[in-house]
């Protein structure tokens, strides 16, 4: 399957670093393409970018098959744990998933630290959430070798503060933007408490274009939302694509750049062409992207 949507990680100027980290770390993972900003400002290098002049601006790479993007950029935006990636580790598919498990939980909190620690849960017996030293938060869990079965990576969207009560009305709009979607789980709250409405989604799972994706509300107060340094990438055939996703997406106009904006919930997404990397190739066209908000094909 092709994977229409791609996260894609905001890095302070150590993209390259943490990308090899991961790939080294995570099973059939590779990097798949590497582009660079332009050295000068002759060539459309922006006055902010001064110190980013000739390096590393995006790779393109796969961990466990499944394709990310790491932004090589600055200091303007960090992760936290509203969006987060579940990783599966299926009893049923790897007679040895929990040592699997183990064995990367101990590379990724190298550095780092644990969010809830490796321990049994009620809804997994072996389960752990660990933020490692790049900031990115990863969720492994031992899965349930009865159920139905679930990718290795699954993006997870953690909805907090104004948000917090919103997963399922978020569910349900993403249902209704993109194709090919459908519910898989949806255990809710029973009961009201300091932080939470009985009702809520205490967990819930969903496709939107065949791809899994996790939501849920937060069960506690935290002083983060979602942010742009995780955003996810809808990549698309055409104009037609991008004005449709742009327009049905897109609530919050200052954030509007370089084909980046956001929805009604904060979640950061990047509408895209499918051949932007071709179209970074003709003369201007880094500049052109620049001053663009919506990304116009026929203006790069």
């Amino acid at each position: 399957m092709v994977q229409k949507i791609i996260p894609s990680l905001w890095f302070n100027g150590n993209a390259k670093e943490a990308v090899d980290f991961y790939v080294a770390a995570f099973p059939d993972s590779k990097i798949i393409s590497t582009a660079y900003y332009p050295k000068s400002t002759e060539e459309g290098l922006a006055d902010f970018q001064q110190d980013l002049a000739g390096d590393v601006l995006t790779i393109e790479f796969e961990l466990g098959n499944y394709r990310f993007t790491a932004i090589n950029a600055g200091s303007e935006f960090e992760p936290n744990p509203s969006i987060s990636f579940m990783l599966n580790f299926d009893p049923s598919q790897d007679d040895r998933a929990r040592e699997h498990l183990d064995e990367l939980w101990d590379t990724l909190i190298s550095g780092g630290e644990a969010l809830m620690p490796l321990d049994s849960y009620p809804h997994s017996e072996h389960y752990g959430w660990v933020k490692d030293k790049y900031g990115i938060t990863w969720q492994l869990m031992l899965t349930n070798p009865d159920g139905e079965p679930r990718p290795f990576i699954i993006p997870s969207l953690m909805f907090t503060n104004e948000n917090n009560g919103r997963a399922e009305e978020a569910i349900d709009h993403y249902k209704s933007v993109f194709n090919d979607t459908r519910i898989g789980t949806m255990v809710k709250y029973s009961e009201d408490n300091e932080t939470i409405k009985a009702g809520s989604v205490m967990f819930a799972d969903f496709q939107i274009e065949g791809q899994w994706f996790a939501a849920m509300d937060s069960g506690s107060v935290h002083d983060f939302t979602f942010n742009e340094a995780i955003s996810l990438q809808i990549f698309c055939k055409d104009q037609a694509e991008i004005d449709y996703y742009y327009e049905a997406l897109s609530t919050v106009p200052e954030a509007e750049v370089c084909g980046w904006c956001k929805d009604k919930y904060g979640v950061s997404w990047q509408v895209v062409p499918e051949n932007t990397e071709e179209l970074l190739k003709k003369p201007g066209a880094f500049a052109n992207m620049m001053k663009m908000k919506k990304l116009v094909i026929a203006d790069f």
